[in-house]
């Protein structure tokens, strides 16, 4: 946590860059395991690689996956589980997600249009949200920027849920971004890579250089 901000470094695939984003305080590791992904490692990789992990929370990205594929990544080692999904998935299927993860460990990621908001049947479900910026085609990784005014509205009315703020943070924005939305929580990836899944030292080193200075 820096000045009271939570950090998740995502898309990590390799114990270096993992290692990397651990010595500059990240709260959370990401690990995308969603085939289409330029970032995803499979399950197997992540096995293989927990035990030598450092002792940050990591977070199992993935979307709409089956309850055994949620079980299987609490199996591997994972504390939290993002899940994207789209607006139009059975609130069955959602609720079967909170039941077999629990709420608290649950981070929901829904792929909301630009004039949406999260439906607030959601809310109860899950104890974090995550917007991120929305695509036609991707889930997350897009680079692109997010509305900050709409997660700040978010914030606002629900502050007993935690909200993540994704989508396009880098050294350059972060600063703005924090003043923007009044996140607490943010989550970077494209931001700081050199190539998708291989992150930019400098880079990251910049962007938690950006958040100290951010409340001075």
């Amino acid at each position: 946590m820096i000045n009271a901000i939570r950090i998740k470094v995502c898309g990590l695939t390799s114990l270096v860059d993992a290692e990397f984003a651990d010595a500059c305080g990240a709260d959370f590791l990401g690990f995308i395991f969603y085939p289409p992904s330029p970032r995803v490692i499979t399950l197997t990789q992540f096995r293989a690689m927990q035990p030598k992990l450092p002792p940050r929370k990591k977070v199992a990205v993935s979307v709409s996956p089956t309850v055994d594929e949620l079980r299987a990544f609490a199996d591997a080692g994972s504390d939290f589980f993002q899940v994207h999904f789209p607006t139009d998935t059975p609130l069955k299927t959602i609720e079967a997600w909170t039941k077999a993860v629990g709420p608290g460990k649950l981070w929901l990621a829904p792929k909301l249009l630009p004039a949406s908001d999260v439906m607030a049947e959601l809310i109860p479900l899950a104890g974090t949200f995550m917007l991120d910026t929305f695509h036609n085609d991707k889930f997350g990784g897009t680079g692109e920027t997010g509305d900050w005014a709409k997660f700040a509205r978010h914030q606002h009315a629900y502050p007993k849920r935690t909200w993540i703020l994704s989508g396009g943070l880098n050294p350059e924005n972060i600063g703005e971004a924090l003043r923007a939305s009044g996140t607490k929580f943010v989550d970077v990836n494209s931001g700081v890579e050199l190539t998708p899944g291989v992150k930019d030292r400098e880079k990251l080193k910049r962007f938690i250089v950006r958040l100290h200075e951010s409340r001075r």
